[in-house]
């Protein structure tokens, strides 16, 4: 899963949003700890569970990443709006765990990435996923083959 952040993060750019989706154990944290690595930003990449947002600034001439847990967030974006991620997002990537239904509205363009355990034989196979990218709005509508491709990969 690091590995795949690291080559995800070669399409990132200031003012992406990225919804990271699975179960708990998935490898959100470990995928987000690969886009930091590939964005080259400081800071260890941890869960931010119970802090529920860390800002991990760049290193060089990249953009920060900001990577949120909302997780123990019941309500959409009001209870988002503590956080200021609009302020953040357009010189920032944002990476939001468990973000599905809470933040789609901070952009129209976003990348939704999935991250399943693979079932073999009526047995999870724990260590091997399944990922599936998919880019929504203008931002996106080009990268399908490249997404594409990174799912395969992954």
């Amino acid at each position: 899963m690091q590995e795949l952040g690291r080559r995800i993060a070669g399409l990132l750019r200031p003012g992406d949003l990225v919804l990271l989706t699975g179960e708990l154990g998935a490898g959100k944290t470990t995928l987000t700890r690969g886009l930091g690595e590939g964005l080259g930003v400081r800071g260890a990449v941890t869960s931010p569970t119970f802090v529920i947002a860390r800002v991990h600034p760049s290193l060089g001439d990249g953009p920060p990443l900001v990577h949120v847990d909302a997780y123990r967030l019941g309500g959409g974006l009001d209870e988002m709006e503590d956080l200021d991620l609009d302020v953040s997002l357009p010189e920032s990537v944002v990476v939001v765990e468990w973000g599905d239904g809470k933040v789609e509205e901070l952009s129209d363009d976003r990348l939704h990435v999935v991250i399943g355990r693979a079932v073999g034989h009526e047995e999870v196979l724990d260590d091997v996923r399944e990922v599936a990218l998919r880019g929504v709005g203008a931002r996106w509508a080009q990268a399908g083959p490249e997404l594409a491709r990174l799912s395969a990969g992954a």
